[in-house]
């Protein structure tokens, strides 16, 4: 059976809402949370366009990927990668680094559900 745990972005900081997303898609809020068991928790995100943000951090923040290729490293500020992605992708890179690297990892992302 599938848990819906719903959280709303709105006036809220993008950390605090992808530490809680996070836990909850990890199966912590469960009472019966098992580490090695996958939880069947879909989180759904809504007003995630209303989440608050300070300009000062807006404009330092980065994002950085590697290619593993010389001359294949490539940084992003969090505006561009909010115009080219929509306002849900930092967001979404948030918690999916908040989660263990693990086997488990690509289906707890499944269960993300991000609305604008």
């Amino acid at each position: 059976m599938t848990q819906e745990y719903n959280i709303d972005a709105a006036g809220r900081t993008l950390g605090r809402v992808a530490s809680e997303a996070a836990k909850a898609l990890m199966g912590k809020t469960n009472v019966d949370y098992t580490p090695n068991k996958r939880s069947d928790v879909r989180v759904s995100i809504s007003n995630v366009s209303k989440l608050h943000m300070r300009e000062r951090k807006r404009m330092q923040k980065k994002y950085t990927t590697y290619s593993g290729y010389p001359g294949g490293l490539k940084k992003e500020s969090y505006t561009s990668l909010k115009s080219r992605k929509g306002a849900g992708e930092p967001l979404r890179l948030a918690i999916k680094r908040m989660l263990p690297r693990n086997t488990m990892l690509t289906e707890r992302m499944k269960n993300l559900v991000i609305q604008d």
